[in-house]
């Protein structure tokens, strides 16, 4: 069992994920603890899985790869590579870093601290955005968080920021019941959690955008708002 397991779902991300593999490996010979890093690849077209494993033939013993097969969406490569997990704890983080791996640390605080779960947020005090998406995407970002307020009822600033930490049981516990495969899997994750009665922490963190975004502003937008409707009917029942 290795104390933390990092998940990074990978779409056609042979152009960084060399890069992301090496600044997390980098960062993490400085710790003590014992990792494994998990990328789970979603059917990519592109020379994503031999960019990993270049990694793995030079001697990364603590990476491995989850296949999907086929383009599943994010959502569904985040619960697989949670389920191909060992850590006890799991991080997962988008493919771009844009959440430098540094701030696992101020996430590890908070779980020290007696919270189960840990969401980077750039939407709080504390939050450093560094590099801001375009005006439409913030903008549109702002409208899906008050509708998560209004239609789910939770109080998150921010649900879709690429750089959660969980214990690992918690994670485990919610991944088996997802149901979302798409973008707004952040939102069940939390629904879920939150009807577990998990406890959870928003902390603000540093961001820089990508310009590489796999999110499709109009029909990715449309998909995540009508999802919170089918995330409280698949959920209603959960306790």
């Amino acid at each position: 069992m290795f104390y933390l397991s990092i998940v990074i779902p990978a779409y056609n991300e042979e152009k960084r994920i060399g890069i992301t593999l090496s600044r997390i490996q980098k960062y993490m010979a400085e710790k003590k603890y014992n990792y494994e890093i998990i990328v789970v690849d979603d059917g990519s077209t592109d020379n994503t899985v031999l960019e990993v494993q270049k990694k793995v033939l030079t001697g990364a013993n603590e990476l491995k790869i989850v296949k999907n097969g086929t383009n599943k969406g994010k959502g569904f490569s985040i619960k697989n590579g949670i389920l191909n997990s060992s850590g006890e704890y799991l991080l997962f983080s988008d493919a771009d870093l844009s959440t430098p791996i540094e701030e696992l640390e101020k996430l590890l605080n908070y779980i020290k601290q007696g919270y189960d779960i840990v969401i980077g947020s750039r939407s709080v005090d504390e939050s450093d955005v560094r590099i801001h998406q375009p005006f439409y995407r913030e903008a549109m970002g702002r409208a899906f968080n008050l509708f998560v307020k209004t239609l789910i009822s939770m109080g998150f600033h921010d649900t879709q920021c690429g750089f959660k930490l969980f214990k690992g049981q918690a994670a485990k516990e919610i991944a088996s019941v997802m149901k979302i495969d798409g973008f707004s899997f952040d939102v069940e994750m939390l629904y879920i959690a939150k009807m577990k009665n998990y406890k959870i922490k928003e902390a603000g963190v540093i961001w820089n955008n990508s310009p590489c975004s796999k999110v499709r502003v109009m029909s990715s937008s449309l998909d995540m708002f009508f999802s919170l409707f089918e995330i409280k009917r698949l959920h209603k029942n959960i306790h």
